[in-house]
């Protein structure tokens, strides 16, 4: 892998988690229009830290220490870790979303087949769950698909699926992890921007259906999408929005954090997108800097175990 692709792929993860903590501040209030600043100032409803990341980070953190040890993400024993860790994780952390805190309290025990059946039994209750809390935490995974092997996107896509479907049962979050992913790899490969590069691999009928969404997407703004960015559907179509429209990934974040609502998740994923085409080194030095989260981590450490990642790969 060249210094440039290197770059890329941990770009996708320090995009993220920046992406993530730029938000934090602004999560749940309303959009913010120009010319106002948007700036990595913590606060917010949970009180974050500048440069503290949220659960968005926090839940694709177990998933690069994965991948940083070797496994294979999608084996059911490197699944039943997953949920081991989220479950650990929730019981002290601040910020959960209520349909991931809702599969993950409870569990009758902390492996892959009783999560998947928690949130089977989540969705059927309320009737949906194609909230966004899967998306946001994909890009690391993307890490453990980079050698080019023939094959490696439909590994991918199946790992992303299995890992979505461990919390959000409805077919939306695993077709939109699947999406973003592929593109996110693709990204890290080439430097290009192919957000539709993925739809081969979803059903044809879904196919049909995401590439219309992404076609509302490609014709609107980030804002267009506020009001129900907490749906899967929307947050990828706003988070395209701000990439699509963006020269810099520090545009493509601000953009993203300007929605509002869920402005953390919206932000981090674009973030994981466009880190993967502009690269860890376009990141802002004085965001890097404050960059921090669960568990006790710091922007270096996520750039060691991204590191650590690739080369297990």
């Amino acid at each position: 892998m060249d210094t440039t692709t290197r770059d890329r792929a941990i770009g996708a993860v320090l995009g993220s988690a920046a992406g993530d903590a730029l938000g934090a501040g602004y999560e749940f209030k309303p959009a913010v229009p120009e010319p106002t600043p948007i700036r990595m100032a913590g606060g917010g409803s949970f009180g974050w830290a500048p440069g503290e990341w949220t659960d968005d980070t926090s839940m694709g953190v177990p998933i690069l220490r994965t991948l940083a040890r070797g496994g294979d993400p999608a084996d059911e024993a490197s699944l039943d870790g997953l949920v081991a860790a989220w479950a650990a994780w929730a019981k002290n952390a601040p910020d959960v979303g209520i349909q991931t805190r809702n599969v993950l309290t409870g569990l009758e025990a902390h492996t892959a087949s009783a999560s998947r059946a928690a949130a089977r039994r989540e969705h059927e209750y309320k009737g949906q769950s194609a909230g966004n809390g899967s998306l946001m935490r994909t890009a690391p995974l993307v890490l453990g698909y980079l050698a080019g092997a023939d094959g490696e996107e439909q590994d991918l896509a199946s790992a992303a699926r299995s890992i979505s479907d461990l919390t959000h049962f409805e077919a939306d979050a695993g077709d939109a992890c699947v999406l973003w992913c592929v593109a996110i790899r693709h990204a890290v490969l080439t430097g290009e921007l192919d957000v539709r590069r993925g739809l081969p691999l979803l059903g044809e009928d879904e196919q049909r259906r995401w590439a219309e969404r992404l076609d509302v997407a490609e014709r609107s703004q980030p804002i267009d999408f506020t009001d129900s960015n907490g749906w899967v559907v929307s947050a990828l179509q706003a988070a395209y929005a701000a990439v699509r429209q963006s020269s810099t990934l520090e545009d493509a974040l601000v953009r993203a954090v300007r929605t509002g609502n869920d402005t953390d998740t919206v932000a981090a994923i674009a973030g994981g997108l466009a880190g993967a085409l502009y690269g860890a080194a376009a990141l802002p030095s004085e965001w890097r800097e404050l960059l921090h989260g669960w568990p006790a981590l710091r922007a270096d450490d996520l750039v060691a175990l991204s590191e650590q990642a690739l080369q297990a790969a």
